[in-house]
């Protein structure tokens, strides 16, 4: 770690005894909790300072590294273009259903209008509740 770090890390850690025992000891504890403060925000600057430098020291771990994306060397990408074509060409063949070069199945033709309806119409609530009610009645 470079001296800079270092010397934030010693100066937090520093301030923050200085202030604890200023606080404790001493009739000034405003004095001492700000030295404490203050120390620890030394402290916590240091160690975000050095974390940030820790990516190689650190490989596998996925928070300290920068987000890459989705980025292929040239032999890669072309290895993907080339399964995802084959993958499309198998794909395309099964829906129709054999042979690539024959036409694809029409799709039927849908009416304009629905048919009309035949069904009558829902019981009211209050003769679903009556029937219920009478069912209940004969099972007991």
């Amino acid at each position: 770690m470079p001296l800079r770090r270092v010397a934030l890390l010693l100066l937090g850690v520093l301030l923050m005894v200085a202030g604890g025992l200023v606080a404790l000891c001493s009739p000034l504890s405003v004095l001492g909790l700000s030295l404490g403060m203050g120390g620890v925000g030394l402290l916590v600057s240091g160690l975000c300072m050095a974390m940030k430098n820790l990516q190689a020291a650190v490989p596998g771990h996925f928070l300290l590294h920068p987000r890459t994306g989705t980025r292929f060397s040239p032999q890669q990408s072309l290895a993907i273009q080339r399964r995802l074509d084959r993958i499309r060409r198998e794909m395309s063949t099964d829906s129709v259903g054999g042979a690539p070069d024959s036409e694809p199945a029409l799709e039927p033709v849908l009416p304009s209008t629905p048919p009309p309806w035949t069904m009558d119409p829902p019981p009211s609530y209050d003769t679903v509740m009556k029937i219920q009610e009478h069912g209940v009645e004969e099972q007991l």
